[in-house]
């Protein structure tokens, strides 16, 4: 989809599409009548679609609700929704009028209607022999002469960071053939070469060197050896004293080990890499948007496998940061791979605060469902941090406790730490295990295993991955913009 700013007629293109709210409908002259019809009063959620003149062109008009209510969610949604209408008429070219609210950010509003199109808009169907090649071309209309500026460069910034999520989706929609740690760390290292960061592959030699014993543990089972992804970004040289860590879930494949997953679903497994999947997304946004910041990203990419080699329950490993770990649960295996990463990415590239993101445990379903991303944190302002970069990407957080008598769930009688906590806060345990590693560093812990994933298509997420974790990761290295959310 090319999406640009430009003032076109009705007769330009095929499609034209109104936004309109319900107490302050605009000028469009159709829309008295409807109105006075009911046929279509701006209320959330609506949608209109009609004929104009003789040549099969059309309007279209979402609605967005009340003015007082308006978000820039329901703006993506709206859009969303136009685009499945215009892919119902099968237009190529697609004009939108701009949402020009009084008091409104005009560039959240743009970058809201370029995400709710483009993303609805993506398919993953590279393996269908079928498929056809299709573009839209978008022409936002109705920008302000003094706005345009403004609006068109944060419509480039919804460009790059649409860029980032499709980079991510992708990656998890990949089947497990196609996908696995060396070419997990290849495309990463496409992706540096293209969009201006620096990536280093540890292979197992060099893991092994570095003594990130538990997760070998989990990689040992496989044929496809493990890799060790590092992906460097330095946007302020002069202050390299400041770096932020981001840390990606990269089970390429995920059996549950010894401790088997049910047959069923098992074919989704392949999306146990999409923590690793946001932080490659969020590097490439990140340095093509060349923010003035320092991010190190690293991702330890294996598959969770059986064979005789295979780590087992009962077992005693060791770790990077030298503690040991009781297996009681090989399916409880991200967290001894999360582990590892947070301990190098701390002691061996310095970062000063870190961000962990993983589709780490099913209990997150439970208690969030699709929708919510679960969040732990030893650090309440870096938290309030991430809940401000959640507003701006509207990825929902919620903040789970980070107390004592959870972590005591975690000893082991016999070793330092065990991998699991029994059948009670399995999210806080889990979340709480990787705490461990985090030393005094300022960290969250991103619990992505209901929002990284659909089973249907959902608005603006289709069915598959999702990308979540980009847009928040981008605005939380980013830091404060002096937008209004």
């Amino acid at each position: 989809m090319n999406i640009e700013i430009k003032d076109v007629q009705l007769s330009e293109v095929e499609v034209k599409i109104f936004a309109e709210l319900e107490d302050c409908l605009s000028d469009l002259k159709d829309l008295k009548v409807l109105k006075e019809k009911e046929k279509f009063v701006g209320k959330d959620g609506e949608v209109f679609v009609y004929n104009v003149g003789e040549d099969l062109k059309y309007n279209i008009l979402v609605g967005l609700g009340k003015r007082e209510e308006l978000t820039t969610e329901k703006i993506r949604i709206a859009m969303s929704k136009a685009y499945n209408k215009v892919k119902e008429i099968k237009a190529k070219e697609v004009a939108v009028r701009f949402i020009d609210v009084e008091n409104f950010c005009k560039g959240r509003t743009i970058k809201a209607i370029a995400e709710g199109l483009a993303l609805t808009a993506y398919s993953f169907d590279k393996y269908k022999s079928d498929k056809k090649a299709e573009t839209i071309n978008v022409y936002v209309t109705d920008v302000k002469e003094e706005m345009k500026a403004k609006v068109n460069g944060k419509l480039n910034e919804a460009k790059a960071i649409i860029n980032g999520i499709t980079i991510a989706r992708n990656l998890v929609n990949e089947p497990p053939n196609v996908i696995y740690p060396e070419t997990l760390a290849n495309e990463a290292k496409v992706l540096g070469e293209k969009y201006g960061f620096e990536v280093q592959v540890l292979d197992k030699a060099q893991i092994e060197a570095e003594k990130m014993d538990a997760f070998l543990a989990v990689a040992k089972g496989s044929a496809k050896e493990p890799k060790f992804i590092i992906m460097r970004y330095f946007g302020d040289e002069a202050n390299k004293e400041e770096i932020v860590g981001l840390v990606g879930k990269g089970l390429t494949f995920d059996t549950g080990g010894y401790s088997l997953k049910p047959a069923a679903g098992m074919d989704e497994m392949k999306s146990d890499m999409a923590g690793a999947a946001a932080v490659i997304g969020a590097m490439t946004t990140i340095a093509s948007q060349k923010l003035k910041r320092n991010v190190v990203a690293v991702v330890a990419a294996c598959e969770n496998a059986i064979s005789g080699g295979s780590y087992k329950p009962g077992d005693i490993i060791n770790s990077m940061a030298g503690k040991t770990i009781e297996i009681l649960n090989t399916d409880a295996e991200g967290r001894l791979t999360l582990a590892d990463a947070v301990s190098y990415v701390i002691s061996k590239e310095k970062a000063t605060k870190v961000v962990d993101i993983a589709t780490l445990t099913g209990a997150v379903l439970v208690a969030l469902g699709n929708t919510t991303t679960a969040v732990i944190t030893n650090n309440q302002e870096f938290y309030n941090a991430l809940e401000e970069a959640s507003k701006k990407s509207d990825e929902r957080m919620w903040q789970l406790p980070n107390t004592d008598d959870y972590k005591k769930l975690i000893k082991s009688e016999i070793a330092d730490l065990k991998n699991i906590g029994g059948k009670l806060a399995g999210t806080i345990t889990a979340g709480l295990f990787i705490g461990e590693f985090a030393k005094d560093v300022p960290w969250m812990h991103l619990d992505i295993a209901g929002s990284s994933w659909r089973e249907g298509n959902s608005d603006y997420n289709p069915k598959g991955g999702t990308g979540v974790g980009v847009k928040t990761l981008y605005y939380l290295v980013m830091g404060p913009c002096g937008c209004k959310h």
